[in-house]
């Protein structure tokens, strides 16, 4: 990180609108167990299910960008370590935004309350602070669309002031590696779907 960044200062900053429960309603949030395997910077498994980050896409595990000090260092890794962190510090709650059933998924949404410190009171929602502090990226949909709009800003903010993993010149952007993975997946099936010429 930069000298004289506060990463507690700016995610005190980053504020969620989630709405009160109502009291006649089971209580949808839960915590996530010490007991969790996290397997990238967005996403942990637990009781049989994945839990993903909705709208959060971490650095891939297998890239690498250089340090400051001329280090090769794996991306994923990077991106898994700030969000084991953060859990640990923020303690979270989280609730299901949404829920495949073809691969146990779920896509959640985890916000955090602290209760001292420079961000007490404040409601600090995990997949924003990730992504405005830099050490993750706004997911994007198969055409390169935003999946939750408001994080692709945070993104923006994080990049143009050189934020965690943006501060390195050859990080690797893990949306444009997904998204070249797709278009020549799809150029490969097209032409493999296409008959061969008469010659």
């Amino acid at each position: 990180m930069k000298p004289g960044f506060s990463a507690v200062g700016l995610l005190a900053a980053v504020l969620a609108c989630v709405p009160a429960l109502a009291e006649d309603k089971p209580n949808p949030w839960f915590t996530i167990p010490a007991t969790a395997s996290f397997s990238t910077g967005d996403t942990w498994t637990y009781a049989g299910e994945t839990h993903r980050l909705y709208g959060v896409q971490a650095c891939l595990r297998g890239t690498y960008f250089t340090n400051g000090a001329g280090g090769r260092v794996d991306c994923g890794d990077a991106s898994l370590a700030m969000l084991v962190s953060l859990i640990r510090d923020l303690k979270p709650q989280c609730y299901t935004a949404a829920w495949q059933a073809a691969t146990k998924t779920r896509f959640v949404v985890c916000v955090a309350q602290p209760t001292s410190g420079s961000a007490a009171g404040s409601r600090i929602d995990l997949g924003t602070a990730l992504i405005s502090t830099g050490w993750a990226f706004a997911a994007v949909t198969p055409n390169g669309a935003p999946v939750h709009a408001p994080y692709i800003v945070a993104q923006e903010v994080a990049k143009k002031q050189h934020l965690g993993l943006w501060q390195f010149a050859d990080v690797p952007d893990p949306n444009a590696i997904i998204l070249r993975d797709i278009r020549n997946a799809s150029n490969q099936a097209g032409q493999s779907s296409n008959p061969p010429a008469n010659r």
